[in-house]
């Protein structure tokens, strides 16, 4: 095999077709080199050899054995088989089992009188101490130094334990491993660091680090193999993006700098507040790149409620003092519609350009989306292709082909995680010029996973909330071991309500017609139980989550009998649904019963309660963010989060953890470390396979940071790789066409 051959040789010609064929229909491993990469996800040790008479419970031993009998057992009304061997070394007994396919196999090698080695986690079941499966190799020469040295290797032995399938154990997956490792020819192959980075890192070799990591001697050999293929996913990956950011520094964009007595500086003499040092700070690091010829990509993240969107409207405001327009991306037609309400409030007469009473220094704010009605949809593309609208707000409907704009100069993307790679891409297109991209997002990251993730893109952090806001006091409702805890919320809300506050309810599921279709089967309805996105996994014995629908109903004939309460869900009519907010917003409404269609945006500073039923069904990212839609005025807030899960779910340390901070930095950190993502650029983002299997985003922060710096200062130097050819190799082969695409599109 030649080097760039060797690790892409199909599998079928090493393994086999048929075990080839298992490999790539259920683990997504066609070539010698997507195997390879395939690593162990732990290790079990054997031990060193134990007598059966000391056997410890619950550990993993090696024991060296004779076979006293062997007996095949029929369970389950015969349709099980069961092999269940008793050994014993002269100290003591133990036995052996094996449980159907395995049970025949086995049957026929461990026949009474034959002497082997056997490893295993020792547990007991009929007060009878016992191996489940074990590992075991026989021993033909009893007594000479052949024997002896096996005994030693095998006891010594750590055995890696492979991501499997049903269709494939893990043994299995090992074994092919084994038969890759023996037939590869590592002369030749390219190896994607750089030797001196190798030494200047005290890094392993990729062949001696690929041997140690499926075969490895000690445990020495794993954290070696370890350290250096985590260099390569994160050196690759910063290499890649290292080159994109190289890449959009070089292409031409329109400076955009506002005029001093513009429509900033109007808009600015305006605001009833003053705004935070970090706002300043941050729309200054903005504004110098809009001030560039080269398009700004920018990350603006920060804490629920800092103020990204009043940042990011004065980025707009620049752009449009400017000559240009800004185009706001939202993920729902809620949010656009949302986001365009409070925007033409912020900016009152500047939002109405030509209009009676308009300000001269002002521009048309106008909102486009799927389900508007022809006339005013006309209008509003007219409005952006003559360039009187400065600022268009909008769903995926601003991406269509008869959308065109006089001259687009920023796009912002709110919530960047609900857009698909193109539709950003798309939008981006639409500029005379490559425009200043603002990607917003409303869940604060770890500091690695916004260098790995959007890593191309220079980042911005709001961390500090503007004065007047109310703490928020956060509180788990363990609605089925007490109850009563339950009925002193809805007490709570009903308090709210009648010292003139408003709440939400937020359920995880609309109800309705989703019942019919359920009732084809109840799993049917469990797939359709996250109908507006919560994003935690659902447990298939549990019953359907609650329903928007019935809970409204329900709350406005019990509890909160006599309050106004409505219901808000992604089903409805635009304006129905805009009709509800508004009255909301005017505080015509008590209670909104809703989906997560208010997850983001939604601006009501009189709303202080916000209940959250099944909240176990979130994930802890989307509780945050619920969450942070109350204590936006100047009373406190308070989140409750009401769940039927029991004190010992895992989904308890999650909702725990939520109540406990508000800090959102921190809640994606255990939201990461509980989901254990290997790969943060996610099949979501770019529709491939993970490409990180070894690097935790979490756990690796010094790797991740030294090798963007390794990263920037080799592309630097050498942008094209003219001098790193291997790295190139490594490039194609990591960063298959479909997520190179995606990391250009940023």
């Amino acid at each position: 095999m030649d080097s760039v051959s060797a690790l892409r040789e199909p599998l079928r010609k090493v393994v086999g077709d048929r075990t080839a064929k298992v490999l790539a229909d259920h683990l997504d491993l066609h070539t010698v080199g997507d195997l390879l990469h395939h690593y162990p996800r732990r290790y079990a040790e054997r031990g060193e050899l134990t007598r059966l008479a000391d056997l410890p419970l619950d550990e993993h031993v090696t024991v060296v054995a004779r076979v006293a009998k062997a007996e095949k057992k029929t369970y389950n009304h015969g349709r099980g088989v069961r092999l269940e061997v008793q050994v014993t070394d002269g100290s003591g007994t133990l036995t052996l089992v094996f449980f159907n396919k395995a049970a025949h196999f086995h049957h026929t090698k461990l026949v009474p009188g034959s002497r082997g080695m056997f490893a295993g986690k020792v547990t007991v079941f009929n007060r009878a101490r016992q191996l489940a499966h074990p590992d075991y190799q026989l021993l033909d020469d009893e007594s000479g130094q052949d024997a002896r040295d096996a005994v030693d290797a095998f006891a010594g032995k750590l055995l890696p334990l492979y991501p499997a399938c049903k269709q494939i154990a893990s043994w299995q997956i090992a074994q092919c491993a084994q038969t890759v490792l023996d037939s590869i020819d590592w002369t030749d192959v390219a190896d994607p660091l750089p030797e001196r980075l190798r030494e200047r890192r005290a890094l392993a070799a990729l062949p001696e680090a690929i041997e140690k990591v499926h075969r490895p001697s000690t445990k020495a050999d794993i954290a070696a193999a370890r350290d250096r293929l985590k260099w390569d996913e994160a050196f690759v990956l910063q290499v890649a993006l290292a080159r994109r950011r190289a890449a959009d520094a070089s292409l031409p964009a329109v400076a955009r700098v506002p005029r001093a007595d513009g429509l900033l500086a109007a808009f600015d003499a305006e605001l009833p507040f003053t705004l935070t040092d970090g706002q300043r700070m941050v729309s200054g690091e903005i504004f110098a790149d809009l001030a560039t010829e080269h398009p700004m990509h920018r990350l603006l993240q920060g804490e629920v409620g800092s103020g990204k969107t009043l940042v990011a409207l004065r980025a707009m405001l620049a752009v449009v003092d400017s000559g240009g327009q800004a185009a706001l991306l939202a993920p729902t037609e809620v949010l656009a519609q949302q986001h365009h309400r409070s925007i033409t409030e912020m900016m009152g007469e500047l939002a109405e350009a030509g209009m009676l009473g308009g300000s001269d220094l002002g521009t048309k704010v106008v909102l486009l989306t799927g389900s508007m009605g022809a006339a005013a949809r006309r209008a509003a593309l007219l409005d952006l292709v003559t360039g009187e609208a400065g600022i268009v707000i909008g769903t995926h409907a601003l991406i269509e082909d008869k959308v065109a704009f006089h001259d687009l100069g920023l796009v912002v993307v709110d919530e960047q995680h609900r857009f698909g790679v193109e539709q950003r891409d798309a939008l981006r297109g639409k500029g005379k010029q490559p425009p200043h991209l603002l990607v917003i997002t409303a869940t604060p990251i770890p500091r690695t996973v916004a260098m790995t993730v959007f890593g191309d893109l220079e980042t911005s952090v709001l961390d500090q909330l503007p004065a007047g806001r109310s703490p928020i006091a956060s509180h788990v409702v363990p609605a089925k071991d007490k109850p009563h805890f339950l009925s002193r919320a809805w007490e709570r809300v009903r308090e709210e309500a009648e010292g003139g506050h408003q709440a939400y309810v937020v359920c995880p599921r609309i109800g309705d017609e989703e019942e019919a279709e359920g009732a084809k089967g109840a799993k049917g309805a469990r797939k359709k139980a996250d109908a507006d996105g919560p994003d935690a996994p659902d447990d298939a014995e549990r019953r359907p989550a609650l329903a928007v629908l019935e809970v409204a109903e329900q709350l406005a004939e019990g509890p909160l009998e006599g309050l106004r309460v409505e219901a808000l869900h992604g089903r409805m009519a635009p304006d129905a649904k805009d009709d509800v907010m508004r009255r909301f917003s005017a505080g015509e409404v008590d209670v909104l019963v809703a989906t997560t269609v208010i997850e983001v945006g939604v601006n009501v500073p009189n709303a202080t309660v916000m209940v959250i039923m099944d909240a176990d069904r979130f994930g802890v990212s989307q509780l945050h963010q619920l969450r942070g839609r109350v204590g936006r005025g100047s009373a406190p807030g308070l989140c409750l989060l009401v769940t039927e899960a029991p004190e010992a779910s895992p989904a308890r340390p999650r909702l725990n953890a939520v109540a406990a901070t508000l800090d959102g930095f921190e809640l994606s950190r255990v939201d990461l470390e509980q989901r254990r993502e290997g790969d943060v650029l996610g099949q979501a983002q770019s529709g491939t396979r993970s490409s990180l299997r070894m690097l935790a985003v979490i756990d690796d922060v010094e790797v991740i940071e030294a090798a963007r710096e390794e990263a920037a200062a080799l592309v630097a130097e050498d942008p094209e790789l003219a001098a790193h050819p291997d790295l190139l190799t490594a490039l194609d082969a990591l960063l298959d066409a479909s997520r190179e695409g995606y990391l250009e599109k940023g």
